[in-house]
C-alpha cells in the first residue's frame, strides 16, 4: 500500500516558490526520486495562493519512507526551510490500489 504525502510548504515574499526552485536546481529533488522506494517527488503551485507550494511525495510503503527520513537529504530540506523561513501543512494518504472500478471510470476521459 503506497504512502502519499501532501506538503503545503507557505511562506512570505515568493519564499515557497523560491524554495521549491532551488530545491530542483540543487539537485535534491533529483537524489530523493533516486532513493528506493519513491515513487513521486514533484511540487505544484496553487493558482489561488502565491505564497504556497504543494509537494505531492509518494513511497511504496512505511520503510521506505522511514530510510529516508533517516537520510542526510532530510538534514538538506530542513536547512532549505530554514532558510526560506517556510511554515507546513501536512497530510496523509494510504493508496487502496483501487484504480479500474467501473463506477469510477465514467468520470474520467483518457
Amino acid at each position: 500500500m503506497a504512502i502519499t504525502i501532501n506538503i503545503y510548504y507557505t511562506g512570505m515574499n515568493g519564499n515557497a516558490r523560491r524554495f521549491a526552485e532551488e530545491m530542483v536546481q540543487s539537485g535534491i529533488v533529483h537524489d530523493i526520486r533516486s532513493e528506493a522506494g519513491n515513487l513521486r517527488y514533484e511540487y505544484f503551485f496553487p493558482m489561488e495562493d502565491k505564497e504556497s507550494v504543494l509537494l505531492i511525495d509518494s513511497w511504496t510503503d512505511q520503510q521506505a519512507l522511514d530510510f529516508h527520513h533517516a537520510s542526510s537529504m532530510m538534514e538538506k530540506i530542513m536547512r532549505m526551510r530554514e532558510k526560506y523561513d517556510l511554515h507546513m501543512k501536512v497530510e496523509r494518504y494510504l493508496s487502496d490500489n483501487i484504480s479500474d472500478r467501473e463506477t469510477d471510470k465514467t468520470f474520467i476521459r483518457e
